[in-house]
């Protein structure tokens, strides 16, 4: 028990050494990257600052594999150079019982990364939208869905239009049982609108079976509401601007993604690429282990045999190999080409069985 403490600590302590390093990185970049993005805008050195640490927890929760393999690497290949693995071994212990700690640690890493970095990554990364489109634009557009519909927001200089929708087709480029509540810049309301559908055309909204109601002070609007077959709204959103504002399935928290689900398919969109996401990330525990398995396939080695450089260059190759078939099997699950439960487990657990076979090859071959 004490020696598998003793690799546990050691373990998370080279976890914690490359995340630092690497979160160090990866912070230096963005803060150049997003000097570079917003360098046509008027923004602060220090608004620049917020920014990227707003963005640099997505960058590291994306990273968390490439964290897990070097810190397999650099703890069997200490423990190899101070002779600590051969000591071990000598004592009767074998290698599959030697990772029980690392596995233990990589296990309670993927918890941690689903449960916690997860949620966190998804509150940062909306505030970082908002914020970022706030500087390039000024006016906001965005895209919510709720028990009530779809929720939209498009805006300008000249005032903002608030869009509510019972449902939309895949994707939102028509819009049912619309309203539009349009507001002057001062912020009082213009004007009401109300259709039974809404098609983004060219830059502008193709209503039909539209009623306008005049929302000036003093005015009697049912008096004076107009009822148009066709109405033309023009509109600066795009089907790109929309989708965005609508997010990745990384902006919604794991613990709040069945709701979001359910809420997309009530709205009339497809969920497929939120449901693959959710069950990739219930998987990423396994993955990890996987990736430990697989790097300590290489590095369980004593140093004297030489070719360490190259069994850890073999390593990281493969576990980014195995990243990229996950990620590959993910794409191919958000198409419909394969079930969503084979693009998000598949990965982890052939990653878990190469990892073993590499393992006692090594060991026992």
């Amino acid at each position: 028990m004490i020696l598998h403490l003793y690799f546990a600590r050691r373990f998370a302590l080279a976890l914690l050494m490359i995340a630092i390093v690497l979160s160090t990185i990866v912070v230096l970049v963005d803060l150049i990257d997003q000097t570079r993005k917003f360098a046509d805008y008027d923004v602060s050195f220090a608004e620049r600052i917020v920014l990227t640490i707003l963005n640099a927890p997505e960058t590291i929760n994306q990273i968390l594999p490439l964290i897990m393999i070097l810190g397999t690497v650099v703890l069997f290949i200490s423990l190899a150079r101070s002779s600590e693995l051969v000591v071990t071994r000598a004592a009767g212990r074998s290698a599959a019982r030697a990772l029980l700690a690392p596995l233990a640690v990589a296990l309670i890493a993927g918890i941690v990364a689903t449960t916690m970095l997860g949620p966190m990554v998804a509150a940062t990364s909306k505030r970082y939208a908002t914020l970022a489109e706030g500087y390039r634009s000024g006016g906001i557009s965005a895209l919510s869905v709720s028990d009530e519909g779809l929720w939209l927001r498009q805006g300008g200089d000249t005032g903002q239009t608030v869009i509510r929708a019972g449902r939309s087709n895949t994707d939102a480029s028509v819009l049912y049982d619309v309203t539009f509540l349009s507001y002057a810049a001062s912020g009082n309301p213009v004007q009401r609108i109300e259709a039974t559908s809404a098609a983004l055309e060219n830059g502008a909204w193709a209503l039909r079976g539209a009623k306008i109601w005049p929302l000036t002070a003093g005015l009697n609007a049912e008096a004076n509401a107009t009822t148009h077959d066709v109405l033309s709204v023009e509109t600066t959103l795009t089907l790109d601007r929309i989708r965005e504002s609508l997010g990745t399935p990384a902006g919604v928290s794991v613990w709040d993604m069945p709701t979001f689900i359910t809420q997309l398919e009530q709205a009339g969109f497809s969920a497929r690429q939120q449901r693959v996401w959710l069950q990739s990330e219930l998987a990423r525990p396994l993955f990890l282990m996987g990736l430990v398995l697989v790097a300590a396939a290489f590095s369980m080695r004593h140093t004297r045999f030489g070719g360490t450089g190259t069994a850890v260059l073999a390593a990281v190759l493969l576990g980014f190999g195995l990243y990229f078939i996950r990620s590959f099997a993910q794409i191919l699950g958000e198409n419909g080409q394969i079930p969503v439960l084979f693009a998000a487990w598949a990965a982890p657990f052939a990653s878990i069985l190469l990892g073993l076979g590499l393992l006692l090859h090594a060991e026992d071959g």
